[in-house]
């Protein structure tokens, strides 16, 4: 039985809008002298004491807004930000978008910001600096009067998109999406589900986060458990975690949902969770307690009868189970398991043959069905279907051996 929230049962009828007809020159000339999708800025220096001054405003300056990366600099990069202000290196400006009159919020630069803040906050002490290796290990507050002088000279310029740029919010989160997207592609490149966290803001998106948080789940996947502290701070532990810094933990909660639906499959495997997530924005308060349910249930689910094996591979060469899980088993596993809830405690009660039979589901299919070797909508398919049918197979044995029972004549009336 497929589980779904009730917007998810009209999410795929909404047809894809089509091109326009082509415009002529005359319809692009007036278009452009409109001045229609023309980005309104200002520009602004400020010395950096005065800068982080105004950081304590309330709501003058939200430091990390929907779409910003989990990713943070190190000691030894804030420092050297710090070292290129003491030595007038040009710094490239922090680019702004004013979501209400003289109300900002960080669309580029956030980690600039938070070294220039932590440095005068006295929290950050300097590290790893080349040309002023002698300041290494002190504070703002621990620096030579002169050289605290200098830094207190030094400006930072920022860019600001300002309200006039669009008309209405819908129109401001598409222009935000927009230059977002512009002043990333010439850095360190995104990764599919940190541009989607990026640009789809919503509900849904918030939920798959807060789902990536729970224990059990960063259990599974190896990714360290951090306090609620932690989360606006993370530790160099999570920092250093490549599935939370890329967003593959909130992918694979993702997967889960899209994969539901796996008739609507096409374009590959990024296109689809994309066409879902954009589909999900829409998704209200009763589809996120449903979806929240339905995963947290198939979860546990999933432990309940793998237990430590949860999500992790038959290793036919070694002849034992892989110490870390995969996520195109954990695909199987999970909209496989999604479909038999109702069954939740027969699974349980005979895990040891569900467990029995999965390690003959990896012996006797080929190599890479069920660890993401092949990746086409058939590969797909196959291995959710072969996993689905292993966990059916004994209900139907069960209810075909019921029915032959109550076929057999009773002998008892017989005279």
């Amino acid at each position: 039985m497929l589980f779904i929230a009730p917007s998810e049962a009209r999410m795929w009828q909404k047809q894809m809008s089509l091109p326009r007809q082509m415009p002529s020159d005359a319809e692009i000339n007036e278009k452009y002298e409109s001045g229609e999708q023309r980005i309104v800025t200002e520009s602004n220096r400020e010395k950096l004491p005065n800068f982080v001054e105004a950081l304590k405003k309330p709501n003058y300056i939200l430091l990390k807004p929907f779409y910003q990366r989990r990713k943070r600099w190190d000691a030894i990069r804030q420092s050297r930000l710090i070292e290129s202000f003491i030595i007038n290196v040009p710094v490239p400006p922090i680019f702004l978008y004013e979501k209400a009159y003289n109300s900002y919020e960080v669309m580029d630069g956030q980690q600039r910001i938070t070294a220039i803040q932590e440095f005068y906050e006295n929290r950050l002490r300097l590290k790893g600096l080349e040309r002023w290796p002698e300041l290494n290990g002190r504070s703002y507050q621990q620096l030579p009067s002169k050289i605290k002088s200098g830094i207190d000279r030094r400006s930072i310029s920022s860019i600001v998109l300002l309200k006039e740029s669009a008309q209405d919010e819908e129109e401001a989160t598409t222009l935000k999406q927009l230059v977002f997207e512009r002043l990333n592609t010439g850095g360190v490149r995104l990764s599919h589900q940190e541009i989607r966290n990026a640009l789809y803001q919503s509900k849904f998106n918030t939920l798959l986060l807060e789902l990536t948080k729970t224990p059990q789940f960063r259990d599974c996947w190896d990714i360290p458990r951090v306090t609620e502290a932690e989360e606006s701070a993370p530790s160099f532990r999570l920092l250093s975690n490549r599935m939370w810094q890329t967003m593959e933990d909130v992918e694979l909660v993702l997967r889960f949902f899209a994969l539901r639906h796996f008739e609507y499959f096409q374009g590959g495997m990024q296109p689809f969770l994309t066409k879902y997530s954009i589909r999900a924005l829409t998704f209200g308060d009763e589809d996120i307690a449903a979806l929240t349910t339905l995963f947290q249930r198939t979860f546990q689910l999933a432990q309940d009868v793998f237990g430590e094996r949860t999500f992790r591979p038959y290793n036919l060469r070694k002849g034992r189970w892989d110490k870390s899980p995969q996520k195109a088993f954990y695909d199987a596993v999970m909209v496989s398991l999604s479909r038999r809830l109702e069954s939740r405690d027969e699974l349980v009660q005979r895990r040891e043959s569900v467990i029995t039979k999965t390690e003959e589901l990896f012996v006797n299919n080929p190599s890479g069905t069920f660890t993401g070797r092949g990746n086409t909508k058939a590969d797909i398919e196959n291995r959710i279907e072969l996993f689905g049918k292993m966990l059916a197979e004994p209900a139907a044995r069960e209810a075909m051996s019921a029915f032959l029972e109550k076929r057999k004549p009773d002998f008892s009336k017989i005279a």
